[in-house]
This record gives C-alpha cells, structure tokens and sequence, in this order.
C-alpha cells in the first residue's frame, strides 16, 4: 500500500498583507479562533501513525491545537530567505526592486543570500522521501503554506517557478500519496471554510 501523508497548513498568525519572509510570530488570536473552527473536521487526522510539524511557533501551535502531539522536523523549515528575513515582500521590495524582481524572474537566484527555490523545494522533497514506509502508513505534517507548496512542486515533478502559481489556503489539508520517487496528489478538499483575511 502506498504512503498517505497528509498537510496541514499552519493557522496564519498575521493578516494576509503582513506576511514576512521566514516568519516565526506566534499564533494571533485570528489564528487561534480560526483553528477552534476547524478543530472538529481536523481532528481525525490525530489517528495517523506518525505526526510532524515545521518548526515554526504557528505551526508548532498549531499541531498542539489540534490534538497532534507532532514532532518538530527542521528539514521542513520555511526557506533560509538571508537578509530578507523578517521583512514583508513589499519591505524587500521597496529597499531592492531589483534583487526581488530577479528573484521571481530565476528560481535558482538568491539575491538575498539564502537558499534558491530548488534548494528549498529539494530540501523539501528529501523529507518526503525519507518518511518510513511500512506497508503503508499515514503520516500528518502541520506545516507553513510555503513548505506545502514545495512539495508539491516536489511531488508533481513541475518545474521550480511553479511554486509561485499554487495557493495553500491556512489550515486547508493537501495529501499526497505513493512512496519515496513516485508521488501522486489527492485532492481531499478543505475541511472546514476558514474566513479569508
């Protein structure tokens, strides 16, 4: 039987506009009451044989929220965004327009002196490989919407700029199935409607 691993986007912890670069803020009390609403419908994934999550506060919190227990895996650590981190995309890009706009031009670019898309995305994609495989497990992993979308990019095989045409909405759950090489993506759907900010 194949692998089942199932994520969960991490609750948003600011307003859509104040997302930053590699941010590590708690869970706000949007978060916090979005993740009650959904707490119900997302319970039963607490069932899978083994629980992970980014190491993020929101996703750590996030995974406890929801009954998880998850083990904090740093392979699935938002992108090393260097000097960019912290800042809001419209911060990095009014202080270099250029490096931002090279950026999304080259996946393989790092004007900010951290990690490329396809490092990032293999980085990614090496821990979805390495997950065990006995007779066909159920894994869930509570992780940032960035880290879902690399392995995505992963497990579709697409081409790296891909990453920037998928949209994980938080606390929506994505599953892929299959084993280590060979993946498959299982639309499961969003359990629970979580208002848009």
């Amino acid at each position: 039987m194949p692998l089942r691993v199932t994520f969960v986007a991490a609750a948003r912890g600011t307003a859509l506009l104040a997302e930053r670069f590699e941010d590590d803020r708690p869970l706000d009390q949007g978060g916090w009451d979005e993740v009650q609403r959904v707490a119900g419908a997302l319970l039963p994934l607490a069932a899978a044989e083994l629980r992970y999550c980014s190491p993020t506060p929101r996703s750590r919190a996030t995974g406890a929220a929801l009954g998880y227990a998850p083990l904090v895996q740093l392979a699935l650590r938002d992108c090393d965004m260097g000097r960019w981190r912290g800042l809001t995309p419209a911060e990095a890009m009014a202080r270099e327009p250029e490096a931002v706009d090279a950026w999304l031009a080259d996946p393989r670019s790092t004007p900010h002196g951290g990690e490329s898309l396809p490092a990032f995305i293999s980085r990614v994609g090496g821990w979805l490989d390495t997950r065990p495989a006995d007779d066909g497990g159920r894994i869930v992993a509570v992780a940032e919407p960035s880290v879902i979308r690399a392995a995505l990019v992963y497990a579709l095989q697409a081409p790296p700029q891909t990453y920037w045409n998928i949209d994980v909405r938080p606390l929506s759950t994505t599953t892929v199935t299959g084993r280590a090489g060979r993946w498959n993506l299982r639309f499961d759907g969003v359990p629970a409607q979580v208002p848009r900010g």
